[in-house]
Order: structure tokens, then C-alpha cells, then sequence
């Protein structure tokens, strides 16, 4: 898959999982799940104030006969429930609503009520760049804090599931850094040469990685060749490991801002596919990120 385009395509054909909404009443949510809903992709079950649900879908000529609404007016207890649901088996995908994404995590990491496998947590963005002839996957924007060699082998290895799923063969990994060689006053550069050899010998499976490199010649042939780099990895590359949340945050808003870019997110590593977009994100954002967890949730074996 390329594009958002073939990705909605793909998730049609695919059996409609049950979606539980975290407070659900939101514009921009409910229109991105209504429309998920008309096109058979899921299943809803909206968590959260009733009265305001049925005001936002009253707004946006929504008709809720067919939806399951739990009320809960208090966000808190409605993200308890939303969770409840999957953990019970009633709902296969988590999606947030008009909530914090702090609230969300404190009860999905819940030790006796939570959603905890055993992995680490992190985010995946799937991006659609108008100058890129293919998805690029980007982590971790929005979960992880703080990246030690070990927590960035682990998000490499969510990445790839996520890539597998787009059916994205041995994808090229760069580890993003400011500078193309390795210099042990950056430990960004440290740590990509670490996850380059670590690949090399078979530590980290079905993916070729390659780095440090500096974000254009992650993507630009011509900055690669300008540079006097060759690579298997350089100019094409298909995931983007980020050296820290916020270089990966700036970049992801830096990309829709003023890129124009299309995107999707999802949090995987938990027992089920979670989807954690920004307040801000648009209603196509998170119609596409709905497609991507509707993936995601077809294979149980993850999860």
C-alpha cells in the first residue's frame, strides 16, 4: 500500500471490528466515525455524555438509531468504561476522543484494569507526503518520553508490525540524527550506528537499517548523492525512527502544518489496537487512523 486511498480500499474488504469512542463527543471524531461507519469499516460504540453526543450528531445531521451509546458524563469514567469494553471482549479497537491522552494512558496501563501485554507502548504515525512516492512511518511522537537503546530496538520492532501490516516489504529504518557519521558527543548517532550493526547481525529481523542520517537524506536521493553517501537505505526510506518525542512531535505537526501531508496514528503493544490522535487532528486524520486500527485489529496473533 501507497496511499490512504488503498489503504480504506483494503480495510473494507476486511471483517468490521467493534470500535469503543472514549468520550465520543467531538466534531470532528464523530464525523470521522460516522463516516467509518457508513462505509462498513466499523462498528461503534460511543462512550460518553449522551446529551453532547446527540447535540454534535444533531449538527452534523448524524442519525444515531443505529449506534450504541453508553452514557457516561464524567471523561474519566468514560475512558474506565471504553477500556472495560475491550478488555471484556465487547470492543476490538480503542479510539480517543475529546479527552487527554495522559487520562487515556493512566487507565490503559492500569495494572488490574488496564490493557498491558507485557510490550512497550508506542506510536506509529503513517504519513502521506505529496513529494514522497510511498507511505513513510514515523515514531514515536507522542508516547514514549524518553529513548535508551533498548526502548528504541523496541520501537523499531512496533514500527514493523505496523509496516507489515501495508504490506511494506523489508523496510528500510533510518534512525534520524543531525549529522550522517558518528560522533560520540550526540548520542543519536551512537545509538544509530548500534541499531545499524544490531541489524547487521540479526538482532533486529526483516528490515534493513542504516544511519545516522539527517532527515533529507532520509528521503532525498539527490541530498544522499549530494553528501557522498551510499546506502540501500538513504533516499527511500520507509520508517523514520525519531532520537526523541520531541523532535518526532515537531516533525509530525511540522509535516500536516506546512506540509500538507496526509496522516494516520496508531499505539500499538497494547491488547488491542489504540488510536490516539491530536485534539487538533482533522476529521480525514482520523478516519484514515480508523483504517489503519480496522489492519491492525484482523490479526489477533498481536494482540
Amino acid at each position: 500500500m501507497k496511499n490512504f486511498q488503498e489503504l480504506l480500499a483494503v480495510a473494507k474488504s476486511y471483517d468490521t471490528p467493534r470500535l469503543a469512542v472514549a468520550v465520543a463527543q467531538d466534531e470532528d471524531v464523530m464525523r470521522a466515525v460516522d463516516e467509518a461507519f457508513k462505509a462498513g469499516l466499523v462498528e461503534p460504540v460511543l462512550v460518553g455524555d449522551e446529551e453532547l453526543i446527540a447535540s454534535v450528531a444533531a449538527k452534523l445531521e448524524i442519525d444515531l438509531d443505529s449506534y450504541r451509546i453508553i452514557n457516561e458524563q464524567d471523561s474519566l469514567l468514560a475512558v474506565k468504561e471504553a477500556v472495560a469494553l475491550i478488555r471484556n471482549g465487547e470492543a476490538d479497537i480503542l479510539m480517543k476522543g475529546i479527552v487527554g491522552t495522559a487520562d487515556l494512558f493512566r487507565e490503559v496501563l492500569d495494572r488490574e484494569r488496564g490493557l498491558r501485554t507485557g510490550r512497550i507502548l508506542s506510536h506509529v504515525a503513517v504519513i502521506q507526503l505529496q513529494r514522497y512516492p510511498k507511505f513513510i512511518l514515523m515514531t514515536d511522537a507522542a508516547i514514549n518520553i524518553e529513548y535508551s537503546i533498548s526502548r528504541k530496538v523496541n520501537l523499531v520492532n512496533n514500527a514493523l508490525e505496523v509496516a507489515r501490516f501495508l504490506k511494506i516489504e523489508r523496510p528500510k529504518v533510518v534512525p534520524i540524527a543531525a549529522i550522517e557519521v558518528v560522533n560520540p558527543d550526540m548520542q543519536a548517532t551512537v545509538d544509530a550506528a548500534v541499531l545499524s550493526k544490531m541489524c547487521e547481525r540479526g538482532q533486529i529481523r526483516d528490515c534493513i537499517i542504516d544511519g545516522p542520517f539527517a532527515f533529507d537524506v532520509a528521503i532525498s536521493v539527490e541530498a544522499a548523492l549530494h553528501k557522498g553517501i551510499q546506502s540501500q537505505v538513504a533516499g527511500d526510506a520507509d520508517i523514520l525512527l525519531m532520537p526523541n518525542i520531541e523532535s518526532g512531535n515537531v516533525m509530525y505537526k511540522s509535516l500536516v502544518s506546512f506540509g500538507g501531508a496526509k496522516t494516520a496514528g496508531i499505539v500499538i503493544g497494547a491488547s488491542a489496537p489504540i488510536l490516539v490522535t491530536s485534539r487538533s487532528d482533522s476529521a480525514e486524520t482520523k478516519l484514515y487512523s480508523i483504517a489503519l486500527g480496522v489492519l491492525m485489529a484482523a490479526d489477533k496473533q498481536i494482540y
